[in-house]
């Protein structure tokens, strides 16, 4: 598959695994899941066609380790805006954690902490270079140091998602190192 189609079936999956299933009559189940034969079915029938190794090529080359195939089940790793339990542990997080961003989003953020915004937690980094490809997404990115070891310290629960994004319901700025 050429990378463009790569990129756009990607996109389709998000769009319809994290936001939007209903758009082509997808139902999630309470863990995020949906029956790979089920979406391909309904991507094809909303003019997108999709074929099982196209799919499973997304999920293995993707970069970012975006999605995750259980059998014969397909689910995005995190970043979801629609309702779903990820059914993952907590888990203790290393001392600290970075979170990517843009200049304009810095007064906000010491005034509030991170927030999830409109999905259901705020992600987090486990190294500075994937907190920067994070933030570049939006302009030139600055990247945060979050107190992981205090937060959880202070009993703030962390997840780790299958692609390893950190999980937390909130940052309070408190938690954050400006240097």
């Amino acid at each position: 598959m050429d990378e463009r189609r790569l990129v756009r079936v990607s996109k389709y999956l998000a769009k319809h695994l994290r936001h939007q299933p209903e758009r082509i009559g997808v139902e999630l189940d309470p863990h995020g899941w949906v029956d790979v034969g089920v979406l391909l079915t309904a991507a094809a029938a909303h003019g997108f066609p999709i074929s099982r190794a196209e799919l499973e090529q997304v999920v293995a080359d993707n970069d970012k380790r975006r999605y995750v195939i259980d059998g014969d089940r397909i689910r995005a790793s995190q970043g979801h805006s629609v309702p779903v339990d990820l059914d993952l542990p907590v888990v203790e997080p290393p001392p600290y954690l970075y979170h990517g961003t843009v200049a304009r989003a810095l007064d906000a953020i010491r005034a509030e902490g991170l927030r999830p915004m409109a999905r259901h937690h705020v992600h987090l980094s486990p190294d500075r270079e994937t907190a920067a490809r994070v933030g570049a997404r939006r302009g030139k990115p600055v990247v945060l140091a979050v107190d992981a070891g205090a937060m959880h310290a202070a009993g703030h629960h962390f997840r780790v998602s299958a692609n390893g994004v950190w999980l937390v319901d909130h940052v309070p700025p408190g938690f954050i190192r400006w240097r």
